[in-house]
């Protein structure tokens, strides 16, 4: 059966190769977009490396106050910690979680091999209290890293692997490409994923700040906190650090925002492009179908003789039906096996940038889209020839 299915197809070559560069074309921009969608669903799949509950955002605008901006924002923070309610807090740099502000550098280097594109975080001993990040190796920062020599930072595993690979990153050092500055890893943490829920697993490194130590702030640098309360606390507890913070700095403005109305505000911006992306796919895929079906609907006008000829020979209906879903899948395969080797390039090249489990899922997609569309415009063009009366086929010819 399936030798003479490939001679069937052999024997009308010309219209099944301009059927399967049209399979392979359909395969090819589905593949695309699924790779698109099947990375973002991984992606929100995945840990963010981090707890966003119960965690408050304090953006404090100093306005045109220039003078003592570390002090008071030292003060501020030990007036919050002896609130009530409060249960730790932290000073850190702009990007925090959800926020729109990056900080990417690629300075750091060891034994000569540059490292990948790096986000960068600043962090204080407390953060590990606010965001609670999983530390899977080292430790997080403590007062030891005081006398330290170098400079401490605690990396994020993905950082190890595009640097590292299999070593451990634990006490080793990092340098600029010139050597004049240096850094020392003290821990790893499992991911940091602080962009969105659709952000992916990137390097990340934390930088060592504190306060106290000296004047880190900018002279314009908007001090930005982060406030671990506890759970059930709302508007009284907001009123209250708000009345602290301009009680202590006088005439600096405070807005305060929880991280998980954030995260909602990231998430619907997030979901607008996906959205979108999901219409012209969907657009896309009925566009492929009703190209299908019209081939296939030709093809079966095109040979009413030959099914009149084989149903005056005894062929059943059934058997005539199951003839040209037989021909359209072979074709179909024919077609996807091409897409497939194209397909199979990109994570060799990485082309997307996305992890090699989700170029595999996006060609499995795509594969069972395209089966999925041919199986059900060759459905109702297969019954209509098994419905071809040889008598009126062949008076036609």
């Amino acid at each position: 059966m399936i030798r003479h299915l490939f001679t069937l197809i052999w024997n009308r070559k010309r219209s099944n190769f301009l059927l399967m560069s049209e399979i392979l074309l359909s395969f090819f921009v589905l593949f695309a977009v699924s790779v698109l969608l099947v990375s973002n669903y991984y992606n929100y799949q995945q840990p963010l490396g981090f707890e966003y509950e119960n965690v408050w955002e304090l953006s404090v605008n100093p306005g045109q106050d220039t003078l003592n901006r570390t002090e008071k924002v030292s003060q501020i923070m030990r007036r919050l910690q002896s609130t009530p309610g409060v249960v730790a807090v932290t000073s850190t740099s702009s990007n925090t979680p959800f926020s729109f502000s990056t900080m990417n550098t690629t300075q750091y280097t060891y034994k000569g091999k540059g490292g990948p594109l790096t986000e960068r975080y600043d962090a204080d001993d407390d953060m590990v209290k606010v965001l609670r990040p999983k530390v899977v190796a080292g430790r997080w920062f403590d007062r030891r890293d005081a006398a330290a020599t170098r400079p401490p930072v605690v990396v994020n595993q993905k950082f190890v692997e595009k640097l590292f690979g299999q070593e451990s990153p634990v006490g080793k050092v990092l340098v600029t490409s010139d050597g004049k500055e240096e850094w020392q890893i003290v821990g790893v943490v499992e991911t940091f994923r602080s962009g969105s829920d659709f952000a992916s697993n990137d390097p990340a490194i934390f930088d060592r700040r504190i306060l106290q130590d000296s004047a880190v702030l900018g002279a314009y640098e908007m001090p930005v906190l982060l406030v671990r309360v506890q759970p059930g606390s709302g508007a009284v507890l907001e009123q209250q650090v708000v009345k602290d913070i301009k009680d202590i700095s006088k005439g600096w403005i405070a807005k305060v925002n929880t991280l998980q109305e954030n995260r909602h505000d990231k998430l619907k911006i997030m979901l607008t492009p996906l959205i979108a992306l999901g219409v012209v796919a969907l657009f896309l895929i009925i566009n492929v179908a009703l190209g299908l079906f019209g081939v296939l609907w030709y093809n079966i006008n095109q040979r009413k003789a030959e099914i009149g000829l084989r149903r005056a020979m005894g062929a059943t209906g059934s058997g005539i039906s199951a003839q040209f879903l037989g021909e359209m899948l072979v074709v179909t395969t024919l077609g996807v096996l091409g897409g497939v080797l194209l397909a199979a390039q990109f994570p060799l090249l990485g082309a997307f940038g996305v992890e090699t489990p989700v170029y595999i899922m996006a060609i499995v997609l795509a594969a069972l889209l395209i089966y999925t569309l041919t199986a059900i415009c060759a459905f109702q063009p297969s019954r209509i020839a098994a419905g071809i009366q040889p008598a009126v086929s062949l008076r036609e010819e």
